[in-house]
């Protein structure tokens, strides 16, 4: 059984930086992708940003450029550092895995106010 664990969320200024921690457990097959979705009030999920265990990356256009994904590979962890944040990245993240099958955290909330 995997799990992940989110952390670091919170209440941030715009023009703020956070940073989001995600820590698998469990039985992880070595080959996978971890990434970072969110979910605002009443929009779908979308894509934040995703790393290979290679290190390859891919970002969402929305975030290009504030954003920046990275993973510790002997801790099973991948970060989201999140820099010039905006109201409209106000969300739901939600930690993501993709090795044999697919795995979620159970969200962290960032609020950015204006």
């Amino acid at each position: 059984q995997v799990q992940l664990v989110e952390s670091g969320g919170g209440l941030v200024q715009a023009g703020g930086s956070l940073r989001l921690s995600c820590a698998a457990s469990g039985t992880i097959f070595s080959i996978n992708v971890m990434g970072w979705y969110r979910q605002a009030p009443t929009k779908q999920r979308e894509l934040v940003a995703t790393i290979t265990n290679l290190g390859s990356t891919n970002y969402a256009d929305s975030i290009k450029g504030r954003f920046t994904i990275s993973r510790d590979n002997a801790k099973n962890t991948v970060y989201l550092q999140m820099n010039s944040l905006k109201p409209e990245d106000t969300a739901v993240y939600y930690c993501n895995l993709k090795a044999l099958y697919e795995h979620w955290g159970q969200g962290t909330q960032v609020t950015v106010s204006s």
